[in-house]
């Protein structure tokens, strides 16, 4: 676990590079402890169920394990159907849910506060 950031694949696929632990450290601190997921579509629509009681796949979940470590999965599937519909290309758009996944784990919720904070951090580190 390099700088308390574990990426885990559980695809064939390979995911965006992005500066993960950088963001991670920017965003919840250097002592926060994030894995990263990258999973197929059922086990996306599995978790979602599970955490969100909603019956489909989705681009990214992140979720608290406790108020010092969390989990972002994302379905690489899904975040490149997405992008365009968000004016961004795969990479620019895997960049921008990683921060939002991470300030969704800082405890923000969606807000003009939140999108502000996203611009910012996409800014920084596109």
């Amino acid at each position: 676990m390099e700088n308390n950031c574990e990426i885990i694949n559980k695809t064939k696929g390979t995911l965006p590079r992005v500066p993960f632990a950088k963001i991670k450290n920017a965003i919840l601190g250097k002592d926060y402890e994030l894995s990263i997921a990258s999973v197929s579509k059922a086990e996306s629509k599995k978790l979602n169920g599970t955490l969100r009681g909603k019956d489909y796949p989705t681009n990214i979940l992140s979720f608290p394990l406790s108020e010092m470590s969390g989990e972002i999965v994302f379905q690489m599937d899904i975040v490149k159907r997405d992008a365009p519909n968000f004016d961004m290309n795969v990479k620019k758009f895997f960049l921008f849910l990683f921060i939002h996944g991470c300030l969704h784990l800082k405890g923000m919720e969606h807000s003009s506060i939140m999108e502000r904070e996203e611009r910012k951090f996409l800014k920084k580190f596109s």
